[in-house]
C-alpha cells in the first residue's frame, strides 16, 4: 500500500480485509474493521488486538466514517485556528504514514517468512530428491541384478528343457525297446509253450502207441539152444545180454535148483 492508495487494511492478524464504510481507530494508531472492532471493543478491559495496549481513555477508541458526506467535511474543521487545523491534519497524516509503514513492515515480514519457508521447502525438496535418487540408484542396481538372475534362470531353464527333451526321447526309445522285447518274449514264450504242449502230446501219443504195441505183440522168450551145462551157460549168457540178469536175481530160483531141474528131466 502506498500513500496515494486510499484503502486501509484491518490490523487484526487473522482478518487483513480492506476497510470500507466504517472503521475503529485507536489511540495507538491501529485501525480495525467494523466487525472485529465491535467484537473486541465491546468487552472490558479494552485491549488493542494488534499491540495489546490498554485503551482506557474516552477517546482512545473512535468509530469513524471512512466516506463522510460533504456537509461533514465542510463543518468538521470550520472555526478552528489554522494551527489547530494543521495540527489535526498532521496527526491524521502521521496516522496514515504509520499505517503505510506498518503495512510495509508486515509485508516484509510476510515476505521473509515466505522466503524462509521456501528455503525450508527447497531444502526438504533437495533432501527428498537426493533420497529419491539414492533409492532410484539402488532400485536400478536391484533391477540390473534381477535381470541378470532372470537371464541366468532363463539359460538354466533352456538347458534343463533340452536335457528333459533328451531324457524324454531316451525314455521313448527305451519304452519302445521294452515294448518290443516284451512282445518278443511273449511271442517266444507262447511259441515255447505251444512247442512243449505239442511235444507233450507227441510223447503222450508215443507212450500210448508203445503201450498198445506191448499189449498187442507178445515178448519173445530167449532161445534155448540145448540142455545141459553148455545150454545152461548159453541161457544165462543170453539173459545177461538182454538185461534180464537183474530180474532173475530177484524173481527166478537159484542156478543150482535150475540145474537139478534140468538133470531130472
Amino acid at each position: 500500500m502506498s500513500i496515494c492508495d486510499d484503502t486501509l487494511l484491518c490490523n487484526f492478524p487473522k482478518c487483513r480485509a480492506k476497510l470500507s464504510a466504517f472503521a475503529w481507530v485507536t489511540a495507538c494508531s491501529h485501525v480495525f474493521c467494523d466487525q472485529h472492532g465491535s467484537e473486541k471493543f465491546s468487552c472490558s478491559p479494552v485491549i488493542c488486538p494488534a499491540c495489546s495496549s490498554a485503551l482506557s481513555g474516552k477517546l482512545d477508541i473512535v468509530r469513524m466514517e471512512l466516506s463522510p458526506s460533504e456537509e461533514y467535511k465542510a463543518m468538521v474543521l470550520t472555526g478552528l485556528r489554522p494551527d489547530i487545523v494543521l495540527d489535526i491534519s498532521s496527526r491524521a497524516l502521521a496516522f496514515w504514514s504509520y499505517q503505510v509503514h506498518q503495512e510495509r513492515i508486515y509485508q516484509e515480514y510476510s515476505l521473509s517468512r515466505a522466503e524462509s519457508q521456501l528455503k525450508q521447502m527447497e531444502k526438504m525438496l533437495t533432501q527428498q530428491n537426493q533420497s529419491r535418487e539414492l533409492e532410484l540408484t539402488a532400485l536400478k542396481g536391484e533391477i540390473a541384478s534381477l535381470k541378470k538372475m532372470m537371464d541366468e534362470y532363463k539359460r538354466n531353464y533352456s538347458e534343463v528343457s533340452e536335457k528333459l527333451m533328451q531324457r524324454n526321447r531316451q525314455y521313448q526309445k527305451l519304452q519302445g525297446l521294452y515294448d518290443s522285447l516284451r512282445m518278443r518274449s511273449m511271442v517266444v514264450g507262447a511259441g515255447e509253450r505251444h512247442t512243449e504242449q505239442q511235444m507233450g502230446h507227441q510223447d503222450y501219443n508215443a507212450d500210448n502207441n508203445a503201450g498198445v504195441a506191448r499189449h498187442a505183440t507178445p515178448q519173445r522168450s530167449p532161445p534155448f539152444l540145448s540142455l545141459g551145462p553148455e545150454g545152461d551157460s548159453r541161457f544165462l549168457s543170453t539173459l545177461e545180454a538182454d538185461g534180464g540178469k537183474t530180474f532173475f536175481q530177484f524173481s527166478s530160483p537159484g542156478r543150482d535148483k535150475c540145474r537139478l531141474f534140468i538133470r531130472k528131466h
